[in-house]
């Protein structure tokens, strides 16, 4: 664990040279201000506080960006080694391959977690400046805070895994973005046609539950959603958040990054100096 500390130590402080500290803090603290803006206004017909609100509309944003984030600060974490020349001499350490990770994800994960909790800070903040009942929203708050760090993970570990099996920083980064389309927004349209198609028949009613907690994004919303008292603002899948227990999204969630993470470590174990 010494080893792993101290690699993602050399990796926040290079995050912080690549501006990549400020770039995510900055995006999420815009998106977050912008959408305590907006999600105030409908506080007094859903019966909810302003907070509860605000961070149905966080989930949305999470669902989006904390995703992309992932995999954009981990696309080049063994192809950039790779290109650079780097990684043989970061492989003749006395450290091994899944403690090289482990480092990496340490340092990325911090800056996530920052990020996050300065973004969702600032809305919180505005919203308790707007509503004094918003007190009531911070358990969901907190739950939003933690299950995103989560859900970065699990695109974190993607990310390392599509990066060791593309060995190019620019073929990583294609795959990525191919990777967050398909399962962040083609993936969902894909399962609102199907159930449009099949008109309340067996896919409705027992194959879609199961799809949409496979996904990693889709089980984040729902888990968000399902305690929320502001349920009656999500739209299009993040409807089903009252249909599945909240215990299977969490677990969902929960198991993703294990899943992504062996899946990175049994890529980055075929990569060659």
């Amino acid at each position: 664990m010494t080893a792993a500390l101290g690699l993602a130590s050399c990796e926040f402080r290079i995050a912080l040279r690549n501006r990549w500290v400020a770039i995510v803090i900055a995006m999420m603290t815009l998106f977050a201000l912008v959408l305590s803006a907006a999600g105030s206004a409908p506080t007094g017909e859903l019966g909810a506080d302003s907070l509860s609100v605000t961070v149905a509309s966080l989930t949305s944003l999470a669902v989006y960006l904390v995703p992309l984030v992932g995999l954009l600060m981990a696309f080049d974490a063994v192809a950039g080694e790779v290109e650079r020349g780097t990684l043989p001499l970061l492989l003749t350490y006395p450290v091994s391959r899944a403690r090289l990770l482990l480092g990496k994800a340490l340092a990325h994960l911090a800056t996530l977690a920052l990020a996050l909790a300065i973004g969702y800070g600032s809305a919180a903040a505005a919203a308790f400046a707007v509503d004094p009942e918003a007190a009531g929203g911070l358990p969901a708050l907190v739950r939003l805070f933690w299950s995103s760090l989560l859900l970065g993970a699990s695109f974190l570990g993607i990310g390392y895994a599509l990066s060791a099996i593309a060995r190019r920083p620019g073929a990583a980064a294609g795959l990525a973005i191919g990777l967050w389309l398909v399962l962040i927004v083609l993936y969902d349209l894909g399962l609102l046609a199907a159930v449009v198609a099949d008109a309340g028949g067996v896919f409705t009613t027992h194959v879609f539950p199961w799809l949409l907690l496979a996904n990693p994004a889709d089980a984040f919303r729902i888990f968000n959603l399902a305690s929320s008292e502001a349920t009656a603002a999500a739209a299009g899948v993040g409807g089903a958040a009252g249909s599945i227990p909240a215990w299977q999204a969490l677990a969902s969630v929960a198991l993703w990054p294990l899943v992504a993470f062996a899946l990175a470590l049994l890529a980055f174990r075929k990569v060659t100096p």
